[in-house]
């Protein structure tokens, strides 16, 4: 697989345990990766690496094979990209703002601009610097996609927009992958990353913790059971048979049990023997398999 962006042990110190620290990261071609972790964490100082606005102290990053520190002019010419803090230049509108970026881009169609424009439902005949925060997003968003580009980078693009406004720019942005677009989005929200993308990161303290696969999370080959019993013999009998206990609370009469998915049909009919209170699976989500590993202090 080709390797779009490359991240190789880039460390930016900015003293006393802030900063990023030897990252490695490969985004690929086609590939939506997401970026998530505490504020704080690192994830807009990588992001801004990347783009050439910040210098590492040791490592390298890539973009197409490009420098991102000494071909940052290049490449910003060809990334459609969208900051964690906006700040725009001194134009009357947004209308004017996005036709400089559309000059700047060299896009002379804006078609697929007004498109965007009516999808998140902006007016950027709207004063630029007056705009809500919500309404500068959206600019920001329609300006870093006009152009088309095959490589997109997204730092929190959906801060500042109401719910139903996340949903449309979810939409473009699985739009924008089925093109076969490269995509690289940090996020605050495990939803929005669970539903686009094929890969998250997690970054925390500044260090990489791990990278998954949403197919993995997706398709655990074990399932988790919480269950509870009636009375108190039930539930001690129960934890005599042989299911893999990984939360045992006493005082309720309660296990919850992790099991491979073949075994399910043999855990219900072990039940039919004991008086059950209640039986609820435990979803497996984004969320909670990186805050296990973040509790047990794993760092890959």
């Amino acid at each position: 697989m080709e390797k779009v962006i490359e991240i190789k042990d880039v460390t930016k110190d900015f003293g006393n345990g802030r900063g990023i620290f030897d990252i490695d990261l490969s985004i690929y071609k086609g590939e939506m990766l997401g970026f998530i972790g505490p504020n704080g964490a690192g994830k807009t100082t990588t992001i801004r690496t990347i783009m050439g606005f910040i210098k590492p102290d040791k490592g390298s990053i890539t973009v197409k094979g490009m420098d991102a520190w000494k071909d940052s002019a290049r490449i910003k010419q060809f990334v459609g990209y969208v900051p964690g803090e906006i700040g725009f230049p001194d134009y009357k509108s947004g209308t004017d703002f996005l036709k400089a970026i559309a000059e700047f881009k060299g896009v002379k169609d804006l078609s697929y601009a007004n498109y965007l424009i009516e999808k998140l439902q902006l007016d950027p005949s709207a004063n630029l610097k007056r705009m809500s925060k919500g309404m500068k997003q959206k600019t920001a968003i329609v300006a870093s996609l006009l152009a088309d580009n095959d490589i997109i980078i997204l730092d929190e693009p959906t801060t500042g927009l109401d719910p139903l406004m996340r949903v449309s720019f979810l939409d473009i942005i699985k739009a924008e992958k089925a093109k076969g677009k490269t995509i690289f989005m940090s996020s605050h929200v495990y939803e929005e990353l669970e539903k686009t993308c094929d890969r998250v990161a997690l970054i925390n303290n500044g260090r990489i913790v791990d990278v998954v696969k949403l197919d993995d999370i997706k398709n655990r080959k074990v399932t988790d059971f919480k269950i509870e019993f009636t009375n108190r013999d039930d539930y001690l009998n129960f934890k005599r048979l042989n299911y893999q206990i990984i939360r045992d609370q006493e005082t309720y009469n309660q296990v919850t049990i992790t099991i491979e998915k073949d075994r399910i049909k043999m855990l219900f009919n072990d039940l039919t023997n004991y008086q059950v209170k209640f039986i609820a699976e435990i979803k497996y989500t984004l969320e909670r398999h990186f805050n296990e590993l973040i509790r047990r202090g794993e760092v890959i």
